[in-house]
């Protein structure tokens, strides 16, 4: 915070100076410059001037003394970083050249440029931006500062490469994120995407890996602490956790940084994001590592522009003279004097053989970025001063019009990239993925393996072009599969937890679901519990093993009362088929096998017609059945109080009357089905509570009332003809039908008692199957005890089948 307060109270400073010139023109006389204005390194002339400072050298640390004015910053620096800040440099004088040259930009205009190395010196850097920003003019003329005409000369600067006092227009490598904040640097502008979408790019990098368990270390600096904070935040929104976050500088006592790496040590992250500047780490330990570099391109003409250099050229700089006695090894004619290479250049010297950082133009990456930084200013200049015909070059402009011009710019460089800034002055963050790789020869090489491109949808921003070397699986669980759902461990981080297999009847389909979700009633999970199927439905069906054996004891116990009913045609006249009234027996024979086949309608798949078919069929068969029993006792009954001395009770009871009955208690029968149908009728029903994994269809009965109703009439007739089977059981045994009658109404009636409890419990199918059962038992019941007597006798006793045979008196009662 201290850093960043510094920052804007130079801002401050630098606004006042630079656009309220009024104030020094308060007092004259009391103005005057504490060190002297530094001649740039690159410059020339033009009708204006675009500054640019640039980090060449380092800077070197002199000792204050606070007891006087403090030394001017010494710049020091390896022959790498001068032959590549050179290079970032020229690629802002290349641009302008081509600018130059160009009839459809700034034409009739001549751009000048005024380059500083601020060898990456806060004070430097601070002091070319206020200079830069109050005139070129100052340069020359130091007794005169107040009087500098209140429009600056500079337009715009192309910013150095150090964040913190990159407080010019268009930046070229100031990356912090702090600095898209429009309130308080409102005239910022870069070609380098911001810090915050780096941290973006990594968050998602990790999500796209499926790193969700990390550790997180950074540098104690701007870049590093605010990177962390923004990519901590983003790695939380993608649902990354951080085992560690832990911060490092290279001047922290030993023991601090034994205390982190064992902390790297004991962790179970398999993967550690780093932000930290390349100098804060050592190559060897990169090997294997994924990072965000700047795209790398190619200016067309750059490399020829940068070996087009004579040592006579060169010696007209002081930057281009350190480079040329740095690469030769030689000291350039009059410069002896501040060479350090005793050794004179004669002129032999071929820039065209160099091999070092200067000359390498295959892989451009800041330097593309200076590149477009000063042709954004450039466009930025044009659309200020020049119309559809001709550009004014007198014309006068204040910086904010510079500021909103570079806001609208929008344009394509030669070399292919688009330029444009949104609301913060940051371009769209367009990344490469570079990946460190062990070549064949032992050297530690950046391989391009794809991109990041954060204006494509979510989830198309990566796209992967060459195979990455190392790659591992950091998660602090292993994610969870199909079937389960994840249930965070307690007191730990969101991303460490255990897999927790889904509940019966839930599923989840996906990996790491947070959830399971319930099957449709009508469905079940598979038994991996990662997929829901149609439950089966379950009913009788035809092709059931227990449909099969019900039918056929169906068809046979029908074909019994056929060729019962057959045997009784053809012995119609003899004496044991007359003998209680033939017409019932018939009728009875005939009901019979209607409750045989009615078993039928209870097999197969339900439907609406068949449901209401089965219970009422059932119910009028078994009445027109039970309604011929009774008759047939009340006729055994009425027949023996006949015998008696003046009894004429079968006048009463005689076959009309022996018609009526049947017809009449059937027809009760009729009526209650009828009414069970018009009000409440069966109907087709999934049952989906009684099995959790499969559906039962069947026939719900509409209103039980109407099915109680019926089963009810049944029993009462079955009742009171078991009651006068029974009061005639003390008759002649030859003439004792009722007997028979006794026994078949006692089974009927045990069945059907046993029904109710059997019907209620059992489960799908069986409760179809249970009720079959108890219609073939009672019919099995009723034609064995009642028919099967008589049909013995017709067919193997034929000599009983007498009158004379049949109106013996037994010896003794039933």
């Amino acid at each position: 915070m201290q850093i960043t307060s510094s920052l804007v109270s130079f801002v401050s400073v630098l606004w006042m100076i630079v656009f309220s010139p009024a104030g020094c023109k308060a007092n004259p006389v009391s103005c005057r410059l504490w060190t002297e204005p530094q001649i740039p390194g690159l410059s020339m002339n033009g009708d204006f001037v675009i500054g640019g400072v640039f980090s060449i050298h380092y800077y070197r640390l002199e000792q204050n003394t606070y007891t006087r004015l403090p030394p001017q910053p010494q710049c020091s620096g390896r022959s790498v970083c001068l032959y590549v800040g050179l290079r970032i440099a020229r690629a802002m004088e290349f641009a302008i050249h081509e600018i130059n040259n160009r009839t459809d930009l700034l034409p009739g205009i001549t751009l000048g440029y005024e380059i500083h190395d601020s060898c990456e010196s806060v004070p430097k850097a601070m002091k070319f931006a206020l200079q830069l920003a109050n005139g070129i003019d100052l340069v020359f003329n130091y007794t005169n500062f107040c009087t500098t005409a209140a429009t600056p000369t500079v337009p715009a600067v192309v910013g150095d490469s150090i964040t913190i006092p990159s407080i010019s227009l268009v930046s070229h490598y100031a990356t912090c994120a702090c600095l898209s904040d429009k309130r308080e640097f409102p005239t910022f502008f870069r070609t380098i995407p911001s810090d915050a979408h780096q941290a973006v790019a990594l968050a998602r990098m990790a999500k796209y890996f499926g790193w969700t368990w990390i550790g997180a270390v950074r540098s104690d600096t701007e870049y590093g602490n605010y990177g962390m904070a923004a990519f901590l935040k983003a790695a939380q929104e993608e649902g990354i956790c951080v085992e560690y976050s832990e911060v490092y500088s290279r001047t922290q006592p030993r023991s601090k940084l034994e205390r982190v790496a064992n902390i790297i040590r004991k962790s179970t992250a398999r993967v550690i994001v780093a932000f930290v500047q390349s100098k804060f780490l050592r190559f060897n330990i990169c090997a294997g590592a994924l990072g965000f570099g700047v795209t790398r391109t190619v200016i067309p003409g750059f490399r020829e522009f940068l070996l087009d250099l004579s040592a006579k050229e060169a010696s007209k700089s002081s930057l281009l003279t350190e480079f040329w006695e740095s690469s030769f090894s030689c000291s350039l004619k009059g410069q002896s004097g501040s060479s350090e290479f005793l050794r004179e250049c004669d002129g032999s010297e071929d820039i065209r053989a160099l091999q070092n950082p200067y000359t390498d133009t295959s892989q451009l990456r800041i330097s593309n970025l200076a590149y477009k930084a000063t042709y954004a200013i450039a466009h930025a200049l044009h659309s200020v001063i020049c119309n559809e015909t001709h550009c004014d070059k007198s014309i006068k402009f204040s910086p904010w019009e510079i500021r909103d011009e570079l806001k609208r710019v929008n344009f394509t460089t030669k070399n292919g990239y688009q330029v444009s800034f949104d609301s913060n002055g940051d371009p769209v963050a367009v990344y490469e993925l570079i990946n460190w790789q062990f070549q064949k020869d032992g050297t530690l090489n950046m391989v391009t393996v794809g991109d990041y491109d954060a204006s494509k949808l979510r989830g198309q921003e990566f796209r992967m072009s060459s195979a990455i070397r190392w790659m591992t699986v950091s998660v602090c669980s292993e994610s969870c599969p199909p079937g389960t759902r994840k249930a965070v461990q307690k007191g730990r981080p969101v991303c460490c937890y255990d897999c927790v297999p889904c509940a019966e009847g839930e599923i989840s389909n996906k990996t790491d679901s947070l959830d399971c979700v319930h099957c449709p009633p009508e469905f079940w999970p598979n038994t991996k519990q990662d997929n829901c199927l149609p439950k089966p439905v379950e009913f009788l069906s035809w092709d059931d093993t227990l449909a099969i054996i019900l039918t056929g004891f169906s068809i046979t116990g029908a074909f019994m009362a056929v060729c019962i009913a057959v045997v009784f045609y053809k012995h119609r006249a003899s004496p044991i088929v007359r003998a209680n009234n033939s017409e019932l027996s018939f009728l009875l024979l005939f009901s019979l096998t209607l409750c045989f086949l009615c078993s039928l309608t209870f097999i197969g798949r339900p439907s609406e017609w068949s449901c209401m078919l089965r219970h009422t069929a059932f119910g009028i068969t078994f009445v027109l059945c039970i309604s011929c029993v009774l008759g047939k006792t009340i006729v055994v009954l009425m027949a023996f109080r006949a015998t008696l001395p003046g009894s004429n009770v079968m006048k009463w009871f005689g076959p009309p009357q022996q018609r009526l009955s049947v017809l009449s208690f059937t027809l009760i029968q009729v009526i209650i089905c009828l009414v069970w149908l018009k009000i409440s009728p069966p109907f087709p029903f999934k049952n989906l509570k009684h099995y959790k994994e499969q559906i039962i269809l069947e026939c719900d009965l509409g209103s039980a009332i109407g099915f109680w109703a019926v089963l009810g009439y049944i029993g009462f007739l079955a009742l009171l003809c078991f009651i006068l089977a029974f009061l005639a059981r003390k008759l002649p045994d030859k003439f004792n039908e009722a007997k028979f009658i006794t026994f078949s109404m006692l089974i009927f009636c045990a069945v059907w008692i046993t029904f109710i409890p059997s019907y209620v419990n059992s489960p799908g199918k069986f409760t179809v199957a249970v009720e079959i059962f108890a219609i073939l038992a009672s019919s099995f019941g009723l034609i064995v005890c009642i028919f099967a007597p008589k049909c013995f006798i017709i067919v193997f006793r034929p000599e009983q089948n007498t009158k004379k045979h049949l109106m013996k008196i037994p010896t003794e009662p039933i």
